[in-house]
């Protein structure tokens, strides 16, 4: 008879580990397909700077052809698509994570964008986004006159 040491919280442990790996399987062979075609969202990060709003979208591997930017009832929204590459068939891969296919981002902009004016750019898989504020939003010093 062997002594076997009870530890509930390693097998409550693996048996979350297994129910997240299994939620997250898209095929029952275990195959990521949502690396090759299902859905994932660029990382951003939105802040003001001077007297604008900028954006700043990660996009490495996107074509900038393939990203579609619109401004609508104060909503803007990012789409695009980061295809696979096929000169490598799929069957040779061993590991793909990085993710590929369709995105979309929608963010609510403030009303005081100045939306004739907003310029993007594309630099090394960085989208930027610059948002100028309307003349109205931007603030104004006021002289103090002293009577003397």
């Amino acid at each position: 008879m062997a002594i076997v040491r009870f530890e509930p919280f390693r097998d409550l442990q693996d048996r979350m580990n297994r129910l997240f790996s299994e939620s997250y399987r898209s095929s029952p062979t275990g195959e990521e397909d949502w690396a090759l075609g299902g859905s994932w969202a660029p990382a951003v990060d939105i802040y003001e700077q001077d007297n604008n709003i900028v954006l700043k979208a990660e996009l490495p591997g996107v074509d900038p052809k393939d990203v579609d930017i619109r401004l609508e009832n104060n909503t803007l929204t990012l789409r695009g698509e980061r295809k696979f590459d096929e000169e490598v068939k799929k069957e040779n891969y061993h590991r793909v994570e990085r993710a590929y296919g369709a995105f979309t981002r929608s963010f609510t902009l403030p009303t005081v964008v100045d939306q004739g004016n907003i310029k993007a750019e594309f630099k090394d898989g960085v989208l930027r986004v610059t948002l100028p504020k309307r003349e109205e939003a931007k603030p104004k010093q006021i002289q103090i006159n002293v009577a003397k």
